[in-house]
Parts: structure tokens; sequence; C-alpha cells
């Protein structure tokens, strides 16, 4: 398979909190053996979902609980390498080329090739398989998608199945019905699980959407057709990040759907009960006590923990902390204009231009709070790329911002195009909780596997 790419591939200076040494060397390979659980992962953006689902990537120390014991390699004071999960990714697909540069980048250094990704929307990937074109692989065991929440977002126009947006993006030319729009992108999910057929799928989107008529209720009844009415699909939940080890105010709806033939009786006969039984439960139990303040969770992490060691933009060689927004203060009328607390978790990080990024320190002038840092002669300046991503929980070893050409002559990821494709993600560590959930259900609920 071919691992040729239009742009560099050449590491960049990795990110402040690591040194060179303390970089893992991923020995595993893609390639999936008979014990493996092979992903097919839809709206892939720049692999959010994919890193948690896959597992061996770097995180905080403060995000995981040890009592899990999934804690492969201890980096330094901070930052840990997870255990590698039964999870291995066999096709991915975006239609924003700034997600394919990063997911791509991140994922060739563990072994990747880049015709694993298909830049193309999943509407033209289903009609390419339903004209006999072979587009998805055989056997998969799960499907996940994060379908394109701007429609059901509250920060948004919350157009809902109205969306003004064609499968692409792009502004419709007409008003007329069709399935083809950006909200109605969930069905062409449940479409390609028709095709491969899954044991499990994964389907998220933002809390807003619970809260939109019957929206819900729709799309939960699409999906448990999926196959001639073949899945179970339990009733959603929301999930909040921070009650995960992710220090960010996160909160996402997740569906998930479980296919009847494969099940053992009992699971099925407990997946069909009203309330589920807490053994066979596939939602995670939250690891930190942000939400509940239950003393026998992990504390909740904040930006704090996670930006130690980071350096000023100035000082530092990491492209996606040295380059960011320069967008200047608007008033506290505009979003984005307000100050993170490093003692709190941090805000939703979202898929915004320059101006609605928020702020890692406000001048006095402004309201800034941060007089030691404005002592110091720290100047007013929004949140980094890489600020963003650590939020987020991507690993410090992700490369953002990059050059492109093997060259310093404009970039193949701008900071731009980076705030983009982490403000759409999932955040991994959420990604790994469930993940870990699934596998440790996975031989409970299946026949075989």
């Amino acid at each position: 398979m071919k691992k040729t790419l239009t742009y560099d591939i050449i590491e960049d200076s990795i990110c402040d909190v690591l040194s060179d040494s303390q970089i893992p060397m991923f020995a595993y390979k893609p390639q999936t053996s008979e014990n493996d659980l092979k992903m097919l992962s839809l709206f892939s953006g720049c692999g959010g979902m994919d890193i948690g689902f896959e597992g061996g990537f770097i995180c905080h120390k403060k995000s995981i609980d040890p009592k899990k014991n999934w804690i492969d390699n201890v980096i330094n004071n901070d930052w840990v390498q997870l255990k590698k999960t039964k999870f291995v990714t066999v096709f991915a697909n975006d239609i924003l080329s700034e997600a394919r540069i990063a997911w791509l980048n991140y994922m060739q250094k563990r072994g990747y090739d880049d015709d694993i990704y298909h830049f193309q929307s999943i509407v033209d990937l289903v009609k390419l398989h339903k004209q006999g074109v072979n587009i998805f692989p055989e056997n998969v065991d799960i499907v996940t998608g994060g379908f394109p929440c701007q429609d059901f977002s509250v920060a948004g126009k919350r157009k809902g199945f109205d969306s003004t947006k064609n499968h692409e993006g792009k502004l419709r030319s007409n008003a007329e019905p069709t399935e083809e729009t950006r909200g109605k992108l969930y069905f062409w999910m449940k479409q390609v699980i028709d095709i491969v057929k899954p044991k499990i799928f994964i389907a998220e989107n933002v809390k807003g959407l619970v809260n939109l008529g019957e929206v819900k209720e729709i799309i939960q009844k699409d999906f448990s057709s999926a196959d001639d009415n073949g899945y179970i699909v339990l009733n959603p939940k929301v999930l909040h990040a921070a009650d995960y080890g992710v220090p960010e105010s996160r909160e996402r709806v997740i569906f998930i759907g479980i296919r009847k033939s494969e099940l053992k009786e009992e699971a099925y006969k407990a997946l069909m009960e009203k309330e589920v039984p807490c053994e066979y439960n596939p939602y995670p139990n939250p690891t930190h006590d942000f939400s509940s303040k239950n003393s026998e969770l992990m504390p909740t992490v904040v930006c704090r923990d996670i930006f130690n060691g980071l350096k000023e933009p100035e000082e530092s060689k990491d492209l996606s902390q040295a380059n960011l927004s320069k967008a200047k203060y608007m008033g506290t009328h505009c979003q984005g204009q307000k100050e993170i607390c490093l003692d709190k978790i941090g805000p939703t990080i979202r898929s915004e231009h320059h101006g609605n990024i928020e702020f890692r320190r406000l001048s006095k002038e402004h309201g800034g709070m941060m007089t030691d840092e404005l002592d110091l002669g720290m100047s007013e300046r929004r949140l980094t790329p890489r600020e963003c991503a650590l939020i987020q929980t991507f690993p410090p070893d992700y490369t953002f911002v990059r050059y492109k050409d093997y060259s310093k002559k404009g970039f193949a990821l701008s900071a731009s195009g980076a705030y983009k494709v982490i403000g759409n993600a999932v955040p991994p560590v959420l990604a790994y909780n469930i993940a870990m959930r699934l596998q440790e259900l996975w031989s409970l609920y299946f026949k075989s596997n």
C-alpha cells in the first residue's frame, strides 16, 4: 500500500510538555488479526473517536483512574501512555481536507496507509456502493460516527432536519425536500450500517439534539430500522466529557445500537429491558467528580493541570503553540471574548474562526483576572491550537499546525484549519472510556469474538 502524501510528513517540533526521548515508538501494526475488532469510522474528522477507540495514545495522568489499570507506560510526572485496545480502524472518511491532513499525519506514524482515509461525502460513498463499486470493507465489527452537529447545535441556528446546507456543507440551491442535506446525514450513516452489518454502532452528536422536539426519537427509530429492524438502539445518553477526565465543558449525546442476531440470549433479554441491568449497560460510568462530586471518583481535571510546562507562543518551537489567532478583543457582547480560568475546566472548544476562540489571558483593561501573569509582562492572547487540543485531550505528540512540502513557505495545515478540526472532534479520552467499556462487555454480549 502507498504511503506518499503531497504534504510534509516529517515530524515538526513536538509539544513543550514532552521531550524527543519521551515520545514512545509505536510497535503495533494496524493489520487485523482474528482477535482484533475491525472499526469503520464515519465523519472521522481529525480522529478523536478513532484515537480514543484504538488506545495506545498519550494523555495526562490525572485523566485516568489508576484503579482502571489502563496505563501502559509512564512518560513523565504528568503524562502516560494508555494501553492499546482490540479495536483497529479499517476505514475512515471526511470531506474536510484539513481533517485528512491532520488524521493521516498522526495515524501514518502508527503504521497506517493514506488510502484508508476516504476524502468523500458519505452520500457519494453509499451511492458508489449501490453502483457496484467495492467501497466498504467486510467483516466490520463496529461502526462509529459523529454525524454533523451544526444543524442541531444550541450555538448554531438549530435548523435540524431543515438544514440549508447539502451533504458537502455547501448552501443548497433550492428548498426542495431531499435526504441529502447536512441535517439528514445520520440517515446515510444508517445506510452504511445496512451495508456492513456491524455488531455495534456508536453515533454521537451535540446535547442540543435531545431538545429539538421529536428529533431524538426520530433518529433512534431510524437507526433501529437498520438492516430490517435488526438493531436494539438503547435510549441515548448525554455524557459530560469532564466526568471522564476531559478538562472541557463538553456534553455529547451518544446513541448505541447492538445487532440482535449476534447477541447471546441472556444479553438480548437484558438489553431489551426498560432499565438495562448495570452489568450489561454499555455506557461507561464516570471516573471523575465533575457532576456528582463523589469523593470516590478522581478529582476534575482542570486547565492548569494540562498546561503545565507549556511555553508562551513566542518562546515555543511547537508550531501548534507558536501560531495562534491574533483576533483582537471585541467586547463582551460577542462569543468567545472571555478569559479561561486555569483552575476550572476549559470552555467548549468550538469549530470556529479566530474571533470566537476564548482568551488564555485578557488584559486588565478588558477585565483580565490573571494579575500574576500580567504583572510578569505576559500579554493578552487567545488560546493556541495546542492549548485547545490539550483541553480536548488530543495527545501532545499530535502535530496540528505544520508546514507544507518540506519547506517553511506556507502551511499544509494552518492555525485556522487546526482550530476547525480540533473543535469538530470527539475528545479521545472520552472515546477511550466508551471503547474500554464495550471491550469489557464484548464477550458477555456476543456469541463470537
